[in-house]
């Protein structure tokens, strides 16, 4: 089997726990939740709900009616945006977004509201002193990525949320690249939206994600339909989290993803990221000392998440990722990682770079297997 370091994109391995409840869902329960009375369609209404439940205690959520399955972070983002802001609102973002939040912000700002775009340094950071500066008397939302997927730098989240809640806007926080990896209390912080991805550090499968609506901030749905109760009218219900989840749920995805939550909860959060932290180390050190190599983003001590960024002088991005790919079985990711701002504001535009991503299940013996194959495509060049 290749060497997989592409998990800031999908994690993979995915735990055996998470294999077998997904097969579970689909051979022994198969049916879908709040569409039946009988028991098989109760027991699927309650692996739903303690699922919820399980999401909820993972990011200090108290109600978790609160919590709303999604098929990704990206249309938790989309729901997030376009369900809130109305012509005349003015949000607050930075450079180093991903598009899966750069784009609903953009339609958002084709609909009349105005953005702010602050930039990021060149280590992808920006302070909570550029936000406070950003602010308007009509600021109705700060919105940016906890973890940056092209540099990994790590936003002082709790600092601007205290930025944001003395103005009176909300804050929404992608966690694409940091749930799972980074411990986040939605409470303890103030954070009153958050988007993160079910296939990524929660090691569920693809298509799911989640989104936590604070008590008190009311969104439009952008979907509408059956949501299994509230049948008799013609109007959306306004009950959480029905509201927002019309159409039959991913029920196998969504107890995958439990299953990826508790074996978190196992492990521990602290022992996980230790061990991520560790492993990038040791790329950022390997990588450093080959020739004509720049490691983008965060400097050694200073906050990064499970990813490396890099460039080599005089090779493109693109043909590093195909040579580790056909002469070493190496998967990484090369080009511009759906996030050209992010790579306009550290230089690297319009060639992008090659991201390594580490995660739990990797070994030291292949990160060292991957700097022995960039040390001979340098050699080679």
């Amino acid at each position: 089997m290749s060497l997989y370091l592409d998990n800031a994109a999908t994690s993979f391995p995915k735990p055996e726990s998470v294999y077998e409840s997904i097969n579970r869902a689909l051979r022994e329960v198969g049916v879908s939740p709040g569409r039946g009375g009988y028991r098989r369609g109760l027991e699927a209404t309650r692996l739903l709900f303690e699922t919820r439940e399980s999401v909820a205690a993972f990011f200090g959520i108290d109600d978790s009616s609160r919590v709303v399955f999604t098929h990704s972070a990206t249309e938790s983002l989309n729901l997030a945006v376009l369900g809130l802001v109305r012509p005349g609102d003015h949000i607050i973002s930075t450079s180093a977004e991903h598009n899966a939040l750069v784009r609903p912000l953009h339609r958002a700002a084709q609909r009349g509201a105005e953005i702010t775009w602050v930039e990021a340094d060149r280590r992808g950071f920006v302070t909570p002193e550029q936000i406070a500066a950003a602010l308007r008397p009509s600021t109705r939302l700060v919105a940016l990525g906890h973890c940056s997927n092209v540099t990994g730098a790590i936003q002082p989240i709790a600092e601007i949320a205290g930025v944001a809640r003395r103005a009176g806007a909300l804050l929404l926080l992608d966690a694409a690249q940091s749930a799972g990896m980074i411990p986040i209390d939605v409470q303890a912080v103030g954070i009153d939206l958050l988007a993160a991805p079910g296939h990524k550090g929660l090691m569920g499968p693809q298509g799911t994600g989640i989104l936590y609506v604070a008590g008190g901030v009311e969104l439009e749905p952008l979907v509408v339909g059956g949501t299994g109760g509230y049948s008799s009218g013609m109007e959306q219900p306004s009950a959480m989290p029905e509201r927002f989840e019309s159409g039959t749920h991913n029920l196998p995805g969504i107890i995958g993803l439990g299953a990826g939550i508790e074996f978190i909860r196992t492990v521990g959060l602290d022992a996980i990221r230790k061990r991520e932290e560790a492993l990038v180390a040791r790329i950022m050190q390997g990588l450093g000392a080959l020739p004509g190599v720049t490691c983008h983003g965060p400097l050694p001590g200073e906050p990064r998440g499970s990813l490396v960024s890099f460039t080599a002088e005089g090779i493109d991005p693109q043909s590093i990722g195909f040579r580790l790919d056909h002469e070493f079985d190496i998967c990484v990711r090369v080009g511009l990682h759906c996030a050209p701002a992010a790579h306009r504001t550290i230089g690297t535009y319009p060639d992008g770079a090659v991201r390594v991503s580490p995660g739990y299940f990797t070994t030291d013996e292949e990160v060292d297997a991957f700097l022995g194959a960039m040390g001979a495509i340098l050699r080679s060049r």
